[in-house]
């Protein structure tokens, strides 16, 4: 109701609040997937910018009348958003490369299940890890994290000040190579031991002519993945704790590179 009684300058400093945290809101990790309604989504970036708006106020600029300089700020303060998001996105879609690369190679590429984050049939593995990587970004509270920088982005980057030519770009994009790098540990262990078994089956059929290898691989594989999947998974937890917890450090730089 208070924000019914602020004047038009400072309802239009609202909406480039809003325009920061709701694009957040809309990419960020756990609450953009299909299973949050789109009206709590909304609801939850209004309730997220009444919080942060007292702070980052005295940091907004004085916004003009002009329509087309409004919509200009907002659409740069969306962007600041849509990259904040996105580089927390970039650590679940490791997640789900990796596991869809064990899913494949231990046999279970017909076994897809329906993803109510993404909305489409993914495997059963990704689907497995994605729901640890979850547990894991709520357990360390970096849901909480992201309101400590949507506050504080506001003194490092004045809205209206961001410039996408001084290399963010650039460091979005070197982070986005991670994903493949970071997919790959994650699914190095699987992979390794899959190897091993495919060449120790390969001599196997060279020794034992009359053995049916390949129907013989499929319970083998399956299950040895099961087992080195459940083995390491301390490691896959250590490494999404690694890259989860210097989310921080690449926020930070890409305020110095805006």
């Amino acid at each position: 109701m208070e924000l019914l009684l602020l004047p038009v300058d400072r309802f239009q400093s609202f909406l480039v609040c809003l325009a920061r945290v709701g694009t957040l809101v809309a990419v960020l990790p756990v609450f953009s997937g299909g299973q949050v309604p789109a009206q709590v989504r909304v609801g939850l970036a209004v309730i997220l910018s009444l919080v942060v708006f007292p702070r980052a106020l005295v940091h907004i600029p004085e916004v003009s009348f002009d329509p087309i300089g409004l919509a200009l700020l907002i659409l740069s303060e969306a962007l600041i958003g849509l990259l904040f998001g996105f580089i927390a996105q970039f650590v679940f879609s490791a997640v789900e490369l990796g596991g869809t690369v064990i899913s494949y190679q231990m046999g279970f590429a017909a076994a897809n299940v329906f993803d109510p984050q993404t909305q489409r049939q993914v495997s059963v593995v990704p689907q497995f890890q994605n729901i640890l990587a979850i547990l894991i970004f709520l357990s360390l509270d970096l849901h909480h994290m992201f309101l400590r920088v949507l506050a504080e982005s506001y003194a490092l980057l004045t809205p209206g000040q961001a410039n996408l030519s001084q290399g963010a770009l650039g460091y979005v994009i070197e982070l986005s190579s991670t994903i493949f790098v970071l997919g790959v540990k994650l699914a190095a262990p699987v992979l390794a031991v899959l190897i091993l078994l495919s060449v120790v089956l390969g001599v196997m059929a060279r020794v034992f002519p009359q053995l049916n290898v390949f129907f013989l691989s499929f319970p083998i594989k399956i299950a040895l993945s099961l087992i080195i999947i459940g083995a390491t998974m301390n490691l896959t937890a250590a490494i999404l704790i690694r890259e989860f917890n210097g989310l921080g450090e690449h926020f930070l730089s890409i305020l110095r590179l805006l």
